[in-house]
Protein backbone atom coordinates (compact mmCIF):
# COMPACT_ATOMS: atom_id res chain seq x y z
CA UNK A 1 0.00 0.00 0.00
CA UNK A 2 1.18 3.53 -0.75
CA UNK A 3 2.24 5.59 2.25
CA UNK A 4 -0.60 8.12 1.96
CA UNK A 5 -3.24 5.85 0.43
CA UNK A 6 -6.74 7.35 0.50
CA UNK A 7 -5.77 10.37 2.60
CA UNK A 8 -7.04 13.80 1.58
CA UNK A 9 -4.62 16.68 1.18
CA UNK A 10 -4.83 20.40 0.46
CA UNK A 11 -1.81 22.14 -1.03
CA UNK A 12 -1.99 25.92 -1.17
CA UNK A 13 -0.06 27.52 -4.00
CA UNK A 14 -0.18 24.07 -5.54
CA UNK A 15 -0.06 25.01 -9.20
CA UNK A 16 3.68 25.41 -9.69
CA UNK A 17 7.02 25.43 -7.92
CA UNK A 18 7.31 23.83 -4.50
CA UNK A 19 3.54 23.56 -4.20
CA UNK A 20 3.19 22.00 -7.63
CA UNK A 21 5.84 19.37 -6.92
CA UNK A 22 4.32 18.71 -3.50
CA UNK A 23 0.86 18.12 -4.96
CA UNK A 24 2.34 15.61 -7.41
CA UNK A 25 4.40 13.81 -4.77
CA UNK A 26 1.46 13.47 -2.37
CA UNK A 27 -0.69 12.11 -5.19
CA UNK A 28 2.04 9.61 -6.12
CA UNK A 29 1.93 8.44 -2.50
CA UNK A 30 -1.80 7.78 -2.80
CA UNK A 31 -3.37 10.97 -1.47
CA UNK A 32 -6.33 12.70 -3.05
CA UNK A 33 -5.13 16.25 -3.57
CA UNK A 34 -6.96 19.56 -3.74
CA UNK A 35 -4.76 22.16 -5.45
CA UNK A 36 -5.60 25.65 -4.19
CA UNK A 37 -4.19 28.54 -6.18
CA UNK A 38 -5.02 32.00 -7.48
CA UNK A 39 -4.18 30.85 -11.01
CA UNK A 40 -6.89 28.39 -12.12
CA UNK A 41 -5.36 27.65 -15.51
CA UNK A 42 -1.97 26.65 -14.13
CA UNK A 43 -3.58 24.70 -11.29
CA UNK A 44 -5.64 22.75 -13.79
CA UNK A 45 -2.52 21.91 -15.79
CA UNK A 46 -0.91 20.43 -12.68
CA UNK A 47 -4.08 18.53 -11.78
CA UNK A 48 -4.22 17.03 -15.26
CA UNK A 49 -0.58 16.03 -14.98
CA UNK A 50 -1.41 14.19 -11.74
CA UNK A 51 -4.37 12.43 -13.34
CA UNK A 52 -2.30 11.30 -16.33
CA UNK A 53 0.11 9.72 -13.87
CA UNK A 54 -2.75 7.80 -12.26
CA UNK A 55 -3.39 10.12 -9.31
CA UNK A 56 -6.48 11.95 -8.14
CA UNK A 57 -6.56 15.75 -7.98
CA UNK A 58 -9.03 18.61 -8.13
CA UNK A 59 -8.55 22.38 -8.07
CA UNK A 60 -10.04 25.40 -6.38
CA UNK A 61 -9.40 29.11 -6.77
CA UNK A 62 -8.29 30.58 -3.46
CA UNK A 63 -6.68 33.87 -2.51
CA UNK A 64 -4.84 33.24 0.75
CA UNK A 65 -5.38 36.86 1.78
CA UNK A 66 -9.13 36.21 1.93
CA UNK A 67 -10.56 34.31 4.89
CA UNK A 68 -13.70 33.33 2.97
CA UNK A 69 -11.60 31.72 0.24
CA UNK A 70 -9.64 29.70 2.78
CA UNK A 71 -12.79 28.47 4.50
CA UNK A 72 -14.32 27.52 1.16
CA UNK A 73 -11.11 25.67 0.22
CA UNK A 74 -11.35 23.43 3.29
CA UNK A 75 -15.06 22.88 2.78
CA UNK A 76 -14.50 21.85 -0.84
CA UNK A 77 -11.92 19.21 0.08
CA UNK A 78 -14.28 17.72 2.67
CA UNK A 79 -17.27 17.85 0.33
CA UNK A 80 -15.28 16.10 -2.42
CA UNK A 81 -13.83 13.29 -0.35
CA UNK A 82 -15.50 13.30 3.06
CA UNK A 83 -12.43 13.96 5.18
CA UNK A 84 -9.23 15.96 5.53
CA UNK A 85 -5.88 14.53 6.63
CA UNK A 86 -3.16 16.82 5.28
CA UNK A 87 -2.74 20.58 4.92
CA UNK A 88 0.34 22.03 3.24
CA UNK A 89 0.51 25.80 3.73
CA UNK A 90 2.81 26.86 0.93
CA UNK A 91 1.30 29.85 -0.89
CA UNK A 92 2.68 33.36 -0.78
CA UNK A 93 1.83 36.34 -2.94
CA UNK A 94 5.27 37.70 -3.80
CA UNK A 95 4.19 41.26 -3.07
CA UNK A 96 5.96 43.52 -0.60
CA UNK A 97 8.77 41.14 0.31
CA UNK A 98 11.46 43.78 -0.26
CA UNK A 99 12.05 46.89 1.81
CA UNK A 100 13.42 47.92 5.18
CA UNK A 101 11.52 49.35 8.14
CA UNK A 102 12.19 52.79 6.62
CA UNK A 103 11.09 52.09 3.05
CA UNK A 104 8.38 49.44 3.28
CA UNK A 105 4.85 50.47 2.38
CA UNK A 106 2.37 49.68 5.16
CA UNK A 107 -0.09 48.04 2.78
CA UNK A 108 2.63 45.68 1.54
CA UNK A 109 3.49 44.74 5.12
CA UNK A 110 -0.14 43.87 5.86
CA UNK A 111 -0.55 41.91 2.63
CA UNK A 112 2.63 39.91 3.25
CA UNK A 113 1.59 39.08 6.80
CA UNK A 114 -1.91 38.13 5.66
CA UNK A 115 -0.64 35.66 3.07
CA UNK A 116 2.45 34.29 4.82
CA UNK A 117 1.25 34.19 8.45
CA UNK A 118 -2.44 34.89 8.95
CA UNK A 119 -3.47 32.49 6.18
CA UNK A 120 -1.71 29.64 7.98
CA UNK A 121 -3.68 30.32 11.14
CA UNK A 122 -6.98 30.63 9.28
CA UNK A 123 -6.44 27.46 7.24
CA UNK A 124 -5.50 25.56 10.39
CA UNK A 125 -8.55 26.90 12.21
CA UNK A 126 -10.87 25.38 9.62
CA UNK A 127 -8.83 22.25 8.93
CA UNK A 128 -8.14 20.92 12.42
CA UNK A 129 -11.76 20.02 13.35
CA UNK A 130 -11.89 17.71 10.32
CA UNK A 131 -8.43 16.28 11.02
CA UNK A 132 -9.40 15.55 14.61
CA UNK A 133 -12.09 13.20 13.30
CA UNK A 134 -9.48 11.08 11.50
CA UNK A 135 -7.11 11.11 14.48
CA UNK A 136 -4.10 11.33 12.18
CA UNK A 137 -3.77 14.84 10.77
CA UNK A 138 -0.62 16.48 9.49
CA UNK A 139 0.00 20.17 8.79
CA UNK A 140 3.21 21.24 7.07
CA UNK A 141 4.01 24.94 6.90
CA UNK A 142 6.59 26.09 4.38
CA UNK A 143 8.96 28.54 6.06
CA UNK A 144 12.44 29.31 4.69
CA UNK A 145 16.10 29.56 5.59
CA UNK A 146 15.15 33.25 5.68
CA UNK A 147 13.42 32.40 8.94
CA UNK A 148 16.78 31.31 10.36
CA UNK A 149 19.21 33.77 8.76
CA UNK A 150 18.29 37.34 7.90
CA UNK A 151 18.78 39.21 4.62
CA UNK A 152 18.99 42.96 4.20
CA UNK A 153 16.03 45.01 2.99
CA UNK A 154 13.52 42.18 3.27
CA UNK A 155 11.67 43.01 6.47
CA UNK A 156 8.31 41.47 5.61
CA UNK A 157 9.63 38.20 4.24
CA UNK A 158 12.21 37.60 6.96
CA UNK A 159 9.72 38.44 9.71
CA UNK A 160 6.97 36.28 8.23
CA UNK A 161 9.14 33.23 7.69
CA UNK A 162 10.50 33.53 11.24
CA UNK A 163 6.91 33.68 12.46
CA UNK A 164 6.00 30.51 10.55
CA UNK A 165 8.55 28.56 12.58
CA UNK A 166 7.18 29.82 15.90
CA UNK A 167 3.57 29.39 14.79
CA UNK A 168 4.24 25.76 13.82
CA UNK A 169 5.83 24.95 17.16
CA UNK A 170 3.00 26.56 19.14
CA UNK A 171 0.30 24.82 17.12
CA UNK A 172 2.06 21.49 17.62
CA UNK A 173 1.55 21.96 21.36
CA UNK A 174 -2.14 22.74 20.96
CA UNK A 175 -3.09 20.07 18.45
CA UNK A 176 -0.92 17.09 19.35
CA UNK A 177 -3.53 15.88 21.87
CA UNK A 178 -6.09 15.97 19.03
CA UNK A 179 -4.02 13.69 16.83
CA UNK A 180 -2.74 16.49 14.58
CA UNK A 181 0.97 17.03 14.01
CA UNK A 182 2.34 20.40 12.88
CA UNK A 183 5.80 20.85 11.37
CA UNK A 184 7.66 23.42 9.30
CA UNK A 185 10.13 23.12 6.44
CA UNK A 186 12.88 25.65 5.72
CA UNK A 187 13.94 25.36 2.08
CA UNK A 188 17.20 26.78 0.79
CA UNK A 189 17.36 28.28 -2.70
CA UNK A 190 14.91 26.30 -4.84
CA UNK A 191 14.95 26.75 -8.60
CA UNK A 192 11.25 26.83 -9.44
CA UNK A 193 9.85 27.46 -12.89
CA UNK A 194 9.42 31.14 -12.12
CA UNK A 195 12.84 31.51 -10.53
CA UNK A 196 14.46 29.87 -13.53
CA UNK A 197 12.72 32.23 -15.95
CA UNK A 198 13.03 35.35 -13.81
CA UNK A 199 16.63 35.01 -12.68
CA UNK A 200 18.73 32.15 -13.98
CA UNK A 201 17.79 32.21 -17.67
CA UNK A 202 18.95 35.82 -17.62
CA UNK A 203 22.21 35.20 -15.79
CA UNK A 204 23.31 31.55 -15.83
CA UNK A 205 26.87 32.36 -14.82
CA UNK A 206 25.70 33.64 -11.45
CA UNK A 207 23.91 30.35 -10.79
CA UNK A 208 27.28 28.62 -10.72
CA UNK A 209 28.40 30.99 -7.96
CA UNK A 210 25.17 30.31 -6.07
CA UNK A 211 25.85 26.59 -6.17
CA UNK A 212 29.18 27.13 -4.47
CA UNK A 213 27.40 28.38 -1.34
CA UNK A 214 26.10 24.88 -0.69
CA UNK A 215 28.21 22.01 0.68
CA UNK A 216 26.42 19.68 -1.78
CA UNK A 217 27.44 22.09 -4.59
CA UNK A 218 23.99 22.42 -6.09
CA UNK A 219 20.84 24.43 -5.48
CA UNK A 220 17.52 22.83 -4.70
CA UNK A 221 14.71 21.48 -6.84
CA UNK A 222 11.02 21.66 -5.93
CA UNK A 223 11.08 17.87 -5.60
CA UNK A 224 13.60 18.16 -2.75
CA UNK A 225 11.00 19.96 -0.66
CA UNK A 226 8.14 17.77 -1.86
CA UNK A 227 10.01 14.71 -0.60
CA UNK A 228 10.28 16.28 2.84
CA UNK A 229 6.58 17.12 2.89
CA UNK A 230 5.62 13.59 1.91
CA UNK A 231 7.76 12.18 4.72
CA UNK A 232 6.33 14.52 7.36
CA UNK A 233 2.78 13.63 6.29
CA UNK A 234 3.39 9.88 6.45
CA UNK A 235 3.19 7.45 9.36
CA UNK A 236 6.98 7.25 9.23
CA UNK A 237 6.94 10.68 10.90
CA UNK A 238 4.21 9.89 13.43
CA UNK A 239 6.48 10.82 16.38
CA UNK A 240 7.62 14.10 14.81
CA UNK A 241 5.80 17.33 15.61
CA UNK A 242 6.83 20.92 16.25
CA UNK A 243 9.96 20.24 14.21
CA UNK A 244 11.62 22.59 11.72
CA UNK A 245 13.07 20.47 8.92
CA UNK A 246 15.84 22.38 7.16
CA UNK A 247 16.21 21.23 3.55
CA UNK A 248 18.97 23.49 2.28
CA UNK A 249 21.88 21.39 1.05
CA UNK A 250 23.85 22.42 4.13
CA UNK A 251 23.67 26.16 3.49
CA UNK A 252 22.95 27.16 7.10
CA UNK A 253 25.47 24.88 8.84
CA UNK A 254 28.54 26.74 7.60
CA UNK A 255 30.83 29.22 9.31
CA UNK A 256 30.13 32.39 7.36
CA UNK A 257 33.67 33.76 7.24
CA UNK A 258 34.93 30.54 5.63
CA UNK A 259 32.07 30.61 3.15
CA UNK A 260 32.88 34.22 2.21
CA UNK A 261 36.51 33.38 1.49
CA UNK A 262 35.57 30.37 -0.61
CA UNK A 263 33.07 32.41 -2.63
CA UNK A 264 35.66 35.13 -3.24
CA UNK A 265 38.16 32.56 -4.45
CA UNK A 266 35.61 31.00 -6.80
CA UNK A 267 34.71 34.41 -8.23
CA UNK A 268 38.40 35.23 -8.72
CA UNK A 269 38.87 31.98 -10.67
CA UNK A 270 35.74 32.49 -12.79
CA UNK A 271 35.79 36.06 -14.16
CA UNK A 272 32.91 35.25 -16.51
CA UNK A 273 30.45 35.48 -13.61
CA UNK A 274 28.17 38.51 -13.98
CA UNK A 275 27.45 40.15 -10.62
CA UNK A 276 25.83 43.23 -12.12
CA UNK A 277 22.39 41.60 -11.93
CA UNK A 278 22.83 39.69 -8.70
Amino acid sequence: MKSLQDRVAIVTGGAMGIGGATARRLAEAGARVLIADVNPETAQINAERIRRAGGLAETTVADMAQTADIQAMVEKAVSLWGRLDILVNNAWGGRGAAGSALTLDESDWHYGMDVMVKALWVATKYAVPHMEKTGNGSIVNIASVHGLLMAERALTYETAKSAVIGLSRQMACDFGPLGVRVNAICPGHIVTERMQAFKWDQNPSLLELFKQQYPVRRVGKPEDIANGVRFLCSDDASFITGHTLVIDGGLTIQLQENLSIRQAQFYRDHPEIDLSRA
